[in-house]
Formats: structure tokens, C-alpha cells, sequence
């Protein structure tokens, strides 16, 4: 196994321990630069007058207690991500529950900020005067709405570079796994017929995908990934599975990580180690394992 491979497994292994707190602490983190940015920024508009009405402690309690207001919130809206991924499918229903979603989020984020203002301008000896009201609302509310929108944006984008990690990691882990001679060989062939077509599920949509243009398989964790075409479409399974209900249909374990169509093949390499390259068709290189050379050799003699 590569040593970079390695390293990046237990690091995410790691990460994916405390990875809600170290998520937290980064947004954390990103608000409080922000803020303080912004904090800055109020006070030198507002020095730029010779009548200065405002102290400096002012724009920063205004922009820390909206922080804190969204930092109380998040761990909800993201509940609510988690809830209403985002989908293609009725998506004016989908936009109408975010629209909905957003005056929520925006009334609490308000309120708490208002909340935690009075009680600062309070203990300071003033008072904190939001009003008017629909006005100021209406005011935050285009500000709320359009973060809500930023943070839905940044949860699916991280959602989706985690469960990529995490079928790497897998991936790699699975590697590191000492594999007995037995679990090594290819299960016997399934006495049901080699389908012509995978149904596959991708982007709330299904794919029916023909076997016989189907150049390699890939495992990624749980699933299979489908090579054809310059497209993958993921299959939920396992590798060896899979392979065994394509033996029929010319596909042969390559690699633990691989199996090739053989009618995809263009040419083989083979190195001094007993490994080699496979180069398809396409133009991709895969990588042969030794283990499985000689089994390829025999299926390739017999077809």
C-alpha cells in the first residue's frame, strides 16, 4: 500500500472521530473574522465623520451577537439539511420549504441577536433601540436569507467531500486487510443468468446500464463504481459480488480494487514484480495484481 494513501486514511480516521466539533470550531472560527472584519469596518465609516456617534465596543457587539445568534442556530439548520437534502425532483416545492425555512431562521436569529444586545446595552448603563421593527426586520432578513443560502451551499459541498473520504479511507482500509486464499478466488458464477442491464440509481435518477459497454469496475466502500463511457454510475454492493454475477459476461478480477471487461482490453504490460498494466480500449490504465494474472491469462485463453 502506497505510504501517502496511509497517512491520509488516519488522518480522516481521525478527523471523523470529532468531526462535528472540528466542523463547529471552523465555522466558529470563520464567524468571528468575519465579524470582526465587519465590526471594523462600521466603526471606521462611522470615524469618518467628525460627529461620532457610536463607541467603538458598539459595532462589535452588534456584529458578535449576531455570531453567537447564528452559531446557536446552525446545529438546527443543518438538522433541517441533513432532513431536505437538496433534490432535482420537485424542486418549487423544495424552494417553497427553504422559503419558508429562511423567515424562520431569520425571526429566531433576531431575536436572540436583539436579546443579546439589550442585556450588553443594558449592563453598559443604555439601551438597545430596535426599531422600527418591520423595517430592521425586513432589513435582517435579506441579510439572513442570503447566508441561509451560503450555508446550504458549504453543507452540501462538505457532505460530499466527506462521503468521498470516507470511500477512500475505506477503500484503503479494506487493503490493509490480510485476504485468506479463499476469500481471494472469485465466487462460483450464480446459477441466475448474467443480466443485460444494471439498474442503477444516481442524482434521484435511475440508469439502466448495458453490461456490455460497461469497461471496468471500481470498488469505492459500499458500492461499485461503473466505468463506461467516461461516466460512473455507483452500483451499492461489493467488488467480488459483483464480479461474480458479471463472470458470464467477460468481466475478471484484475486487483482487489479492480475488475475489467474483457472485451475492453487493448493491451498488457507485465513488470519484473509479477504486476502489470492493462490498457483498455478507452485509453485508461488499470493495474494488474499478480494474484489474479494467471486467472486472467485463463480467461483470456478461453475466449
Amino acid at each position: 500500500m502506497d505510504l501517502r494513501d496511509k497517512q491520509k486514511s488516519t488522518w480522516f480516521e481521525k478527523f471523523d472521530q470529532h468531526r462535528y466539533l472540528y466542523s463547529y470550531l471552523f465555522i466558529a472560527a470563520y464567524l468571528l473574522i468575519n465579524n470582526s472584519i465587519n465590526a471594523s469596518s462600521v466603526w471606521m465609516e462611522h470615524n469618518r465623520s467628525s460627529d461620532v456617534q457610536i463607541q467603538i465596543w458598539e459595532p462589535y457587539v452588534w456584529e458578535y451577537s449576531s455570531a453567537l445568534s447564528t452559531l446557536i442556530l446552525l446545529p438546527v439548520i443543518f438538522q433541517f439539511f441533513r432532513r431536505l437534502p437538496l433534490r432535482f425532483a420537485h424542486l418549487g416545492r423544495q424552494l417553497f420549504i427553504h422559503f419558508l425555512i429562511t423567515i424562520c431562521f431569520s425571526a429566531a436569529h433576531v431575536g436572540l441577536m436583539v436579546m443579546f444586545r439589550e442585556w450588553i446595552y443594558f449592563l453598559e448603563g443604555g439601551n438597545y433601540d430596535f426599531s422600527p421593527w418591520l423595517r430592521e426586520f425586513w432589513y435582517e432578513y435579506r441579510k439572513d436569507a442570503w447566508g441561509y443560502v451560503f450555508w446550504l451551499l458549504l453543507y452540501q459541498v462538505m457532505q460530499s467531500l466527506y462521503a468521498r473520504l470516507k470511500g477512500e479511507a475505506s477503500l484503503v482500509n479494506n487493503q490493509e486487510e490480510p485476504v485468506s486464499a479463499e476469500a481471494d478466488t472469485i465466487s462460483a458464477p450464480s446459477p441466475a443468468a448474467a443480466p443485460d442491464f444494471l439498474l442503477v440509481k444516481k442524482l434521484d435518477k435511475e440508469f439502466l446500464v448495458k453490461v456490455d459497454e460497461i469497461e471496468w469496475l471500481e470498488s469505492a466502500g459500499n458500492y461499485v463504481n461503473l466505468h463506461k463511457q467516461g461516466r460512473i454510475y455507483p452500483l451499492r454492493g461489493t467488488l467480488n459480488d459483483t464480479t461474480s454475477r458479471l463472470n458470464d459476461k467477460g468481466f475478471s478480477r484484475i486487483h482487489r480494487s479492480f475488475a475489467v471487461n474483457l472485451a475492453a482490453i487493448d493491451n498488457i504490460q507485465y513488470q519484473p514484480s509479477g504486476d502489470g498494466k492493462i490498457t483498455l480500449k478507452s485509453g485508461n490504465t488499470l493495474n494488474l495484481s499478480r494474484r489474479y494474472k494467471d486467472e486472467l491469462k485463463e480467461k483470456l485463453r478461453l475466449t
